[in-house]
């Protein structure tokens, strides 16, 4: 678990052909119906997101079940072909909720290992017909609990800033019970789960305080044990930031070239050069560490919690440094609220917290190989 050095096929950090296709694919599906100006239009609708598009992502391209088997109604690849259409969707700044369901739900229920709960909600993640998120996975100790009543299990307590916590129609939880953590399925009812918006940085990502009150759940394998879960949320989150960030870099690349100024392109000026050469080695090196992290998942290997920590410490400060650029160089028009950049730094400021800040992940990095605890010599 401790290695050195990582024990991953090589071939496996580079794209296939199909998935080159898909990514080819996918870029001309989101440049037309998901830009900028329908970004903001979907974030004024009540649910925030286009679900005939949701739909259509689901039916005509088969997004949402990559990485389902194919004996829960989904396609059988891996997370690496999953991992393509989150980098175009965070490219796109795609404002559907891709992350909390075809990921952290999905995968909480296949490392669940309950072949039930699988067949019940996997084959209508697939097809586009549920929406699902996560609630209690990062609290050591959950803000819920769950009990045993005449008419099968309930939940009782709160989780916060859920993932389309006010949307979602089935919400995997995990909760205490008298024998320890598990995890137990509910699908959320009005007059049993109170849920509140919350006033959040990002408006593409909607988040919300769940409440349960005797909520009805059915539960989910044996264990509450999620770190793979998080692990794979993490990997799928560096996606979707080198995605945002490969858009930041081509956008303002593309503004410097045209802005003309003392008779020049301001691209042409070597402080502008070198600050677009800066994002470009951070980028590439962001693109490393999400290939690795998704090569990880999709083969289960045991470096998963390095490669997931490692990715997202990376990546995340590669999308806040590309954002940056993207406004600063812009000029003027890059601080105005009609210009998309604000959007993506707002992505990038609230993904660097989403499962904790580049420090944490570099404690985490620290303890898994060894070194915490060690004086600088």
């Amino acid at each position: 678990m401790h290695l050195r050095h990582p024990q991953i096929d090589p071939q496996l950090l580079s794209e296939t052909e199909e998935q080159q296709e898909l990514r080819t694919v996918l870029r001309d599906f989101f440049t037309e119906v998901s830009g900028p100006e329908e970004v903001r239009k979907q974030l004024a609708t009540p649910r925030g997101y286009d679900e005939t598009l949701w739909a259509r992502l689901a039916g005509e391209i088969g997004v949402h079940g990559l990485a389902i088997p194919e004996e829960y109604g989904g396609s059988g690849f891996t997370f690496a072909e999953l991992a393509v259409a989150l980098e175009e969707s965070g490219r796109a700044l795609y404002c559907a909720p891709l992350l909390p369901t075809v990921v952290l739900a999905a995968h909480a229920l296949l490392n669940s290992g309950d072949r039930q709960a699988c067949e019940r909600y996997l084959p209508r993640i697939a097809d586009g017909t549920l929406t699902a998120t996560v609630a209690g996975f990062h609290e050591n100790e959950p803000g819920v609990s769950a009990e045993r009543g005449g008419f099968g299990w309930v939940l009782r307590g709160a989780a916060d800033f859920v993932l389309d916590g006010a949307g979602a129609e089935v919400i995997v939880v995990r909760a205490r019970t008298a024998d320890g953590v598990r995890l137990f399925a509910c699908e959320a009812a009005t007059d049993t789960c109170l849920r509140t918006p919350r006033r959040v940085l990002d408006e593409t990502r909607r988040q919300a305080r769940v409440e349960f009150r005797d909520a009805p759940a059915t539960p989910v394998g044996e264990s509450g044990q999620v770190t793979t879960t998080l692990d794979a949320g993490r990997a799928a989150l560096a996606a979707e930031q080198v995605g945002g960030s490969g858009h930041a870099l081509d956008a303002t690349v593309e503004f410097v070239a045209q802005r003309h100024q003392f008779g020049r392109p301001i691209g042409s000026f070597q402080a502008v050069k070198h600050r677009l050469a800066d994002v470009l080695v951070a980028l590439e090196a962001a693109r490393s560490a999400s290939a690795y992290a998704t090569a990880c998942v999709a083969i289960a290997s045991p470096q998963l919690p390095l490669a997931a920590s490692a990715a997202a410490a990376v990546c995340c400060e590669t999308f806040g440094l590309a954002t940056a650029e993207y406004v600063q160089l812009h000029g003027g028009i890059g601080f105005t609220w009609e210009h998309p950049a604000h959007l993506y730094v707002r992505r990038a400021r609230s993904g660097a917290v989403l499962f904790g800040t580049a420090d944490q992940h570099r404690t985490r990095l620290a303890e898994l190989l060894g070194l915490a605890g060690r004086s600088a010599a």
